[in-house]
């Protein structure tokens, strides 16, 4: 499930006006947080997730695990923020940010 470059560029566009949905900070991915990340992608099929962890490396680890563990894709990552795409099985047009 790989995004063309064109895909990209408009889920950044449309992830710009988003705010995050799920914050990560010292407990890492618990199973709750899990739980949550995978709800929001299903309703809402792109979303920012905030990780407030300072070190890089262990930001950038974490990113690919919520990849591999969700099987979606990122998108963009900025700082803190990373922006995750997974297609909802039945899309909702009230709570999907691409159908809105």
């Amino acid at each position: 499930m790989s995004l063309t470059n064109a895909q990209k560029k408009q889920f950044r566009n449309i992830g710009h006006e988003l705010n995050p949905v799920v914050m990560i900070a010292g407990n890492g991915l618990t199973e709750t947080v899990l739980v949550e990340i995978d709800r929001a992608l299903e309703d809402h099929e792109l979303i920012k997730i905030r990780i407030s962890i300072m070190d890089r490396e262990v930001r950038s680890a974490l990113i690919a695990e919520i990849s591999k563990i969700m099987k979606c894709e990122t998108v963009q990552t900025i700082g803190k923020v990373a922006l995750f795409y997974r297609a909802a099985l039945q899309a909702n047009p009230k709570l999907s940010n691409l159908l809105r």
